[in-house]
């Protein structure tokens, strides 16, 4: 009686399996995790400047002790207004850049894998 589970491993091959399935998996996984670290990164880079750029404004708003350092304040907050605006497109286009370098890479991959 043959074993029906028996499977002979010396007539599979390997190489094939690696360069078809697993050699561009393993890439594809590798820029992912790549693209992943480096949008972290990016992210933390930002929450910690907005929670700078936010602790500085309630600073400068302890500060205010009267009518004048009101008007002051008040004042400052459209060039605040602007770095802030600045600030976020500068990370929106951080991020669009890192999505773009993302998908040229994997399609190099998937051009070179097929």
């Amino acid at each position: 009686m043959t074993n029906a589970f028996a499977f002979d491993t010396k007539s599979f091959d390997t190489a094939q399996l690696e360069s078809v399935f697993f050699g561009p998996a393993r890439a594809f996984a590798a820029l992912s995790i790549d693209f992943t670290e480096k949008l972290v990164t990016t992210q933390l880079d930002a929450a910690q400047a907005y929670a700078d750029f936010s602790l500085a404004q309630l600073r400068s708003l302890v500060e205010v002790k009267d009518a004048e350092g009101l008007k002051s304040y008040l004042e400052g907050q459209q060039q605040v207004a602007k770095d802030l605006s600045e600030r976020l497109k500068g990370d929106a286009d951080k991020v669009v850049a890192l999505q773009q370098d993302f998908i040229q890479e994997g399609q190099k991959l998937t051009e070179g894998s097929v």
